[in-house]
């Protein structure tokens, strides 16, 4: 080592025994308000094998065992998962971040194809723009409460799946092929890519396997013999399922109607999800957890629930706080503030007074509302957890005749 060396290996040019290749780290942080369990990444090595229908079946899937799902669209300039999910309108934004839209059964969806004025509008940006795009999605979108997002990534192997899995702490991937050959080698680019990132893969699910015949029960083989086995075999990775071609599956893509499409095809990928994030809850899980949210001025109980300035968020677990945030009130909308901190995961909220059709909204969510209550927020917390704060059913005087203050 030099006597005049600076440890600054970076932009040093000698090769010494002591010197130390510096890692930089391009992981992203979700939003302050974004609850994610976990990120599954969709892939493939090449466009038309059918990915944005296994993201969509997936979402679906764990979707109807109880599970909140998520789809983040990274295919920038091929989006189609609005259509599968018959979603016109167009996402939302204030200071606070932008917000997914939900799906008919509940599924929070982002795309670009929520934010441009017409669906058919191209987009034509360079890689940067597009991989910055993606980026986006996942630090400026409010998930809320979310157990398993579905990233839907573009085909191959370029700038938008290389910012994902250096981006997005992805916690495995599923890759989607068919049974032609030319789509072994693609797929053998894929796997090689997700081990030299570092990211897991899950599986292989097999799209367009085979054809069975409606009238005569016999089943084809339109693309040929599958060489799924041999991938599999080759790299030591499971063979997740495998899907037909069926023209009902493309009719219910085109009409919008995903959601309302039965089938068992991912069942097993399910289980194995579901094994993987109930050890890790086990092992995280303490208590009884339960988020409160107080309606403030400052460091005080607000008098009104919708003109507050802000709102403190308590996350407690066995009747203590252990963790506490402040988070500016988005705007007095009807029916707003109900929707957003039920979306952000409240299940207390703590006022000094609130219109009886903010009341009515929280109730119909499962959200206990505490109003009467005055002193500091976190007294008022507290005193909540102990068993002493009841609420007095207090409505702001202001609107207790038109049922504002928060909700209609």
């Amino acid at each position: 080592m030099s006597e005049t060396c600076n440890q600054n290996c970076g932009s040093c040019g000698q090769d010494c025994a002591d010197r130390k290749e510096q890692q930089t780290d391009f992981t992203e942080m979700p939003h302050e308000l974004s609850s994610i369990k976990k990120v599954i990444g969709i892939v493939s090595g090449k466009g038309g094998v059918g990915k944005s229908l296994v993201t969509s079946l997936l979402a679906v899937t764990m979707q109807r065992r109880g599970h909140n799902s998520a789809i983040l669209d990274a295919d920038i300039t091929g989006p189609s998962i609005p259509k599968a999910f018959g979603i016109k309108k167009k996402a939302m934004a204030n200071e606070l971040g932008m917000f997914p839209i939900k799906s008919a059964t509940g599924i929070d969806i982002m795309s670009v194809n929520l934010l441009l004025q017409n669906d058919t509008d191209p987009v034509v940006w360079r890689g940067p723009i597009i991989a910055g795009t993606v980026k986006q999605f996942w630090t400026d979108v409010i998930w809320n409460n979310v157990d398993f997002m579905f990233i839907d990534m573009p085909p191959g192997t370029g700038d938008v799946p290389l910012t994902v899995f250096q981006s997005i702490k992805v916690d495995g991937i599923i890759i989607v092929t068919s049974p032609q050959e030319l789509v072994s080698m693609i797929v053998s680019k894929a796997v090689k890519m997700a081990k030299m990132m570092n990211v897991p893969i899950i599986g292989l699910v097999e799209n367009m396997s085979s054809f069975k015949c409606p009238d005569c029960d016999k089943e084809y083989k339109i693309f040929g013999d599958s060489n799924i086995e041999k991938i599999a075999a080759e790299y030591n990775i499971d063979i997740l399922a495998k899907l037909p071609i069926d023209p009902r599956l493309a009719a219910a893509c085109d009409g919008g109607l995903i959601e309302l499409f039965s089938g068992d095809w991912f069942d097993g990928v399910a289980e194995i999800l579901e094994k993987d994030i109930m050890t890790n809850d086990s092992e995280s899980e303490g208590g009884k957890k339960v988020k409160i949210a107080v309606a403030s001025e400052k460091d005080m109980v607000a008098g009104h629930f919708g003109h507050c300035e802000s709102f403190h968020i308590f996350e407690t677990e066995d009747n203590s706080i252990i963790n506490s945030e402040t988070v500016a009130n988005p705007g007095h909308k009807p029916g707003f503030l109900p929707n957003f901190l039920n979306d952000m995961g409240v299940k207390v909220v703590i006022s000094g007074g609130m219109g009886g059709g903010a009341i009515d909204i929280f109730n119909e969510k499962g959200i206990e509302v505490i109003v009467g209550a005055t002193g500091s927020t976190k007294s008022a917390a507290e005193q909540y957890l102990s068993g002493a704060l009841k609420s007095t059913g207090s409505v702001c005087q202001e609107h207790e005749h038109h049922g504002e203050c928060g909700g209609h």
